[in-house]
């Protein structure tokens, strides 16, 4: 009996044990995104290509709840839900998913499978409402018509102008799908640095049936518009805004696409920046030559986003000409004009202030452009996670209407009572399987998505919501990858640009350090930006010393960014030249500050390793093994990006590397051999050569073996 007694025991510890074992998940490349956990309940194809048949059609698929689910398209329009919001009705046996419009039944449908994806359904009768914070919740694409992308590490294009309007893929309609689970219902598809041919005859059809087939996902076409396009495929002498011939060319063009597209969103337009056509050619203003292209787009409803990206290679402060050419403009430009500002003043950099602009004009609608492809952290090959980079832009208070004047206050309306409001975000998406080049980047174009409907939601809740929709919902997975994803900006901050660092990277793909460069202009030298000397470090904008770039902050912006004491710590080298014995905070010196940030940057992006190994049972082998690929090689260039920077700097400081850091692996000689090469300045960017890579050889002193 003993014996008999102790073998049950043993059968029921082994069962207990492989009951508690993880199942492997089967393989997959990633290409069904945060759909991945979707589980189809039956094949129900939409009868018609309609947003009520899609709408329908996901219910009678994914819908696993006992309710019944009703979808409605209010009669009695509800002024509070506007276009695009939605409410679901939650009551015994029954579901209800109301909205103005069909497109906002769409979204309450997509908003509804999310919460069942999510272990988020409500348990009794509940109300929930959602209604977006930006009227345009906008993609740009920096797409080329020869198929190669901008700043784009996930393959080629997903537009394959070639076939089009012939042979169309199944991917078109993926990605308006995708768009709408998240609420983005506009896309410019083409480069801001715009080819004109886009607007002939022959491309409009192709873009026809793209607008064709994104229209019942509610996703509006934008085109990037070359401003010189009446010269070039105009036959006209002259692109002068006030021109007659020029303002009746872009009534006609305008008219046509129209035509074509009766849904046609507007235009998006790089103007007098980086070598681009603009109204300065013709001693015109930002406002003649925006206002020219709103009032052709106005009989039809259509916007204009006018690029506040400009500079000057002869400015003393490139941070400062976004508000020095458009504060004086402010009040003159048309209400379907949106006035589009990068985060922050430089160039989407891995941590910047915010734009000066957001606080300057109050009589402009302003819309906030973030960057989803990763151009200044590190490609596809790096894991950012980027939802806290945008969300500290977002609430960061302007000052401009007195406390509580956030960015995402001033961008919405809040204060401006806007007519118009809309947030933008250049896309990490390619032709790749899995369309941003790296499984765990999908996670940006979601949290864009969820950010553009609701800014107030938070950047744990966004990635919370994407893990258990993409990879696993258990909480063993969940806790450390979160964690992982969270802390990422902070992470990549700290091996590359920190305290206040920026624009030190190389300057041919913008991949990996250069602080050595000096480009021929001097607005694209990391020497310009970083300063570094003898007596320092950092690029002084004070107004008593420097370029007076502080000034142009509301107060108390002004006073804490000019003032070395209170300026926070991780903008200080943004705003102030720094000697390298300066005592921080902690009682460290500047010297020993940058050398132990970048060591803890090291060590965190190599703890990454670690983390996924332990959550290897709930992932499948593919994404696994790509990921696990990636994250060593971030780790190995966070060793790069320390030891190059800081071996530079050393020449000038002096002062030696502390002993508990990792001492560096290669010679300063040795890093500038090294790079990822793309293209050089002055190259024209649609006949770039291949890229190639020469990068140094790392050990990661806590995987030798690796």
């Amino acid at each position: 009996m003993k014996v008999l007694r102790t073998f049950a025991i043993i059968s029921a510890l082994f069962l207990a044990v492989t009951s508690c074992k993880v199942e492997k998940p089967a393989d997959t490349d990633g290409h069904d995104l945060w759909f991945h956990n979707l589980e189809k309940v039956a094949d129900a194809a939409p009868a018609e290509y309609t947003t009520e048949a899609i709408a329908q059609s996901e219910i009678d698929q994914y819908w696993k709840g006992k309710a019944a689910v009703e979808i409605k398209v209010l009669d009695q329009k509800d002024e509070a839900l506007g276009r695009d919001g939605y409410r679901l009705v939650f009551s015994k046996g029954k579901v209800a998913v109301e909205a103005n419009t069909a497109i906002g039944t769409l979204y309450g449908v997509y908003g509804l499978l999310r919460l069942q994806q999510t272990d988020a359904l409500p348990k009794g009768a509940k109300t929930i409402t959602e209604v977006p914070a930006f009227e345009y919740r906008a993609f740009n694409h920096w797409d080329n018509l020869n198929g190669s992308v901008e700043r784009g590490y996930a393959g080629q294009s997903l537009w394959n102008w070639a076939e089009l309007p012939d042979k169309v893929s199944p991917v078109y309609q993926e990605y308006a799908r995708a768009n709408a689970s998240v609420g983005i219902n506009a896309t410019a598809i083409n480069n801001v640095n715009a080819n004109a041919d886009i607007l002939t005859t022959d491309y409009l059809k192709k873009v026809k049936v793209l607008a064709d087939i994104f229209r019942p996902y509610g996703l509006k076409i934008f085109l990037s518009l070359n401003f010189a396009a009446p010269k070039h495929i105009g036959g006209l002498d002259t692109s002068d805004p006030l021109d007659p011939r020029v303002v009746q060319f872009w009534k006609d063009k305008t008219a046509e696409i129209y035509s074509l597209i009766p849904d046609f969103g507007g235009f998006l337009v790089k103007a007098n920046s980086e070598g681009q056509s603009g109204p300065q050619d013709y001693g015109r203003t930002h406002a003649d030559g925006a206002n020219m292209v709103a009032d052709a787009l106005a009989p039809y409803g259509g916007v204009v986003f006018w690029r506040a990206f400009v500079y000057d290679a002869q400015a003393e402060d490139r941070a400062m000409q976004a508000s020095d050419e458009f504060v004086p403009l402010d009040g003159q430009f048309r209400d379907n004009v949106l006035i589009q500002v990068k985060n922050g003043p430089i160039d989407f950099q891995p941590r910047e202030p915010i734009s000066p602009l957001f606080g300057q004009a109050p009589n402009t609608n302003l819309m906030l452009e973030v960057q989803i492809t990763q151009e200044y952290l590190g490609h596809s090959k790096h894991m950012v996670y980027l939802h806290p980079l945008w969300k500290e832009c977002l609430d960061t208070d302007t000052y401009e209407f007195g406390e509580g004047s956030t960015v995402a206050a001033i961008t919405e309306g809040k204060y401006r009572n806007n007519k118009l409001s809309a947030i933008s975000g250049v896309t990490n998406i390619g032709n790749d399987v899995n369309w941003c080049g790296h499984q765990m980047i999908q996670i940006n174009w979601y949290a864009y998505g969820r950010m553009a409907w609701n800014p107030d939601l938070s950047s744990d809740q966004i990635a919370d919501e994407w893990l258990r929709q993409t990879f696993s919902s258990d909480p063993k997975f969940i806790k450390p990858v979160k964690d992982m994803l969270d802390r990422s900006r902070e992470v990549t901050v700290s091996y590359e640009m920190p305290l206040g660092l920026h624009h030190i990277m190389a300057s041919n793909a913008h991949f990996g350090p250069g602080p050595w460069e000096d480009s021929y202009r001097k607005d694209w030298s990391p020497l310009f930006y970083h300063k570094a000397g003898p007596d320092g470090v950092g690029f002084d904008r004070t107004v008593a010393t420097g370029s007076g770039a502080t000034a142009q902050y509301n107060e108390p912006l002004a006073s804490t960014y000019e003032n070395i004491d209170t300026c926070p710590e991780n903008l200080l080298l943004w705003f102030h030249h720094v000697p390298w014995d300066y005592k921080m905070k902690d009682g460290k010196t500047l010297w020993d500050e940058l050398c132990y940030t970048y060591q803890h940057g090291i060590e965190d992006a190599a703890d990454y390793i670690k983390i996924w190994e332990k959550v290897e049972p709930y992932v499948d082998n593919q994404r696994y093994q790509e990921v696990r690929t990636k994250l060593i090689r971030q780790a190995k260039d966070a060793m790069w990006w320390r030891d190059a920077v800081i071996l530079y700097f050393q020449t000038f400081s002096n002062m030696p590397i502390p002993d508990d850091c990792y001492p560096p692996q290669h010679t300063l000689d040795e890093l500038k051999q090294v790079g990822v090469f793309r293209w050089t300045p002055g190259m024209p960017r649609v006949r770039r050569p291949e890229i190639y890579e020469v990068l140094p050889e790392y050990t990661l002193p806590k995987y030798p073996d690796l």
